[in-house]
């Protein structure tokens, strides 16, 4: 039990410190791996290529070099707690969410999650496998084709034991600096509530998603898959008409 509860905590961390929250939405005029926007700011992820007292240097997957401004409003987690500058390290994973200057490739980052280079190793490798956090690019019936925050097109599955949600309120709660529960056996509300409940049918072409799961029959199936807000409320809800097309999943709960 606790071996499992290690293994999800890993997964639940590694999507908020940075695979996941990179596929909450594209950055203007991007459109690459390793940037992307949440609730209103610009969130670019890398590793850590040289620390300084009041930025950090980064390097995305795609080759890009990053400076994080950093400042007094800045807010530093690590593994969920407060951290100072000097606690993050060269090769470390990191997350920095704040407003982009494009032209120079400087975040000035309101908040930064880092995370260990070996834990962002391990992440990486269960990517797909006990976790997936991507950009939906395609749906059939119960198959969706995910191109994940590494860059991987994956083809995953759903079925009578998947919950489906909109909203994240463990990574909201990150943001708030509050306290982030993990519950093991995953699962809607008694994994601590991420958002409202939706049917597989109200997941649309181009919405990011994040879950744990695990392979089954050599394909991830997630326990829950959860939606990402882009902002105060995700978008196409106004188009659909509030209307939600039938579900292919009888029992989404």
């Amino acid at each position: 039990m606790k071996q499992r509860l290690i293994k999800s905590s890993i997964a639940v961390t590694a999507v908020v410190a940075g695979l996941a929250m990179t596929a909450v939405a594209q950055a203007p005029g991007g459109g690459q791996m390793g940037s992307g926007g949440f609730a209103g700011g610009q969130m670019v992820r890398g590793t850590v290529t040289a620390v300084a007292a009041d930025k950090l240097t980064m390097k995305t997957d795609a080759g890009d070099v990053y400076q994080v401004a950093l400042s007094a409003n800045t807010r530093l987690t690590k593994a969920r707690q407060p951290v100072k500058v000097t606690d993050i390290k060269v090769g470390d994973g990191v997350g920095a969410m704040g407003t982009l200057d494009a032209p120079t490739k400087t975040v000035h980052a309101l908040f930064v999650t880092v995370m260990d280079a070996e834990e962002v190793k391990k992440a990486r490798e269960e990517l797909g496998k006990v976790y997936i956090a991507g950009k939906v690019t395609a749906i059939d019936e119960l198959k969706l084709t995910v191109l994940r925050t590494d860059g991987v097109s994956q083809v995953i599955a759903v079925d009578e034991s998947t919950s489906f949600r909109k909203g994240d309120r463990k990574l909201q709660a990150l943001l708030n600096g509050g306290p982030v529960e993990v519950n093991a056996g995953g699962g809607g509300a008694a994994a601590g509530g991420s958002g409202e409940s939706i049917t597989l049918a109200d997941i649309k072409v181009g919405e990011s998603v994040r879950g744990t799961g695990s392979v089954k029959g050599g394909v991830f199936v997630p326990t829950e898959l959860v939606v990402m807000e882009r902002g105060p409320r995700a978008s196409g809800d106004a188009a659909s008409g509030g209307k939600a097309r039938p579900s292919p999943n009888p029992n989404p709960q």
